[in-house]
């Protein structure tokens, strides 16, 4: 089976992990061995540790998420009656396209049918509903190293940074499935004349 290539926004996040992971450790290192107890070299290392975190949390659970069997039809991917006006309003249909895919193949309008992609939609969104967890989550490494105002506002970056995902994905989903209900009576209707 031929390995899908790595997009530019996967790259760059693993080369991210990469990078502060190296950092992390040798700060911390210094830091806890007494060999350069400063501050500064302690925060490098928490703040290069927290991306750390955040990065790869975000992909473990993107990969925990594939066991799960995600129906696009449940409940809680419909879009809600005040969710229109506030698309709306934040303007999403000129900046939708504009957001990053760690993914892009996944969403390719040639190579998948439209359920796979309302699938692909719905699983994504979730992903991004379980990154929000996460970013609430980096809160608590506040009670290991204080400076609760720090992680707040981190967590709080975080989290509005997953919501234009979620924005995205709700926003894009119910235009789909139109699409995918439209196709359907066609060939229903085709089927008919086909027989008559």
């Amino acid at each position: 089976m031929k390995k899908s290539k790595l997009s530019g926004p996967a790259i760059f996040m693993y080369s991210v992990m990469a990078l502060t992971a190296i950092i992390a450790a040798v700060c911390f290192v210094l830091y806890y061995s007494g060999t350069h107890d400063s501050s500064t070299v302690l925060w490098v290392g928490i703040v290069s540790f927290m991306i750390l975190y955040h990065f790869g949390l975000r992909i473990i659970m993107g990969d925990i998420t594939k066991l799960f069997k995600i129906n696009y039809n449940h409940p809680w991917y419909k879009q809600r009656a005040f969710e229109k006006p506030l698309y709306k309003l934040l303007k999403v249909r000129k900046w939708k396209d504009k957001v990053l895919t760690f993914d892009p193949a996944s969403f390719n309008f040639q190579t998948r049918t439209l359920e796979q992609l309302a699938t692909t939609m719905a699983k994504s969104e979730l992903d991004h509903w379980i990154n929000e967890i996460i970013s609430v989550t980096s809160i608590l490494f506040a009670f290991i190293w204080g400076c609760f105002p720090a992680f707040i506002i981190t967590a709080i970056a975080a989290m509005l940074f997953d919501a234009q995902f979620i924005i995205v994905q709700r926003y894009n989903r119910p235009i789909v499935l139109r699409l995918n209900e439209r196709r359907n009576r066609k060939k229903s209707n085709e089927n008919e004349q086909s027989y008559n």
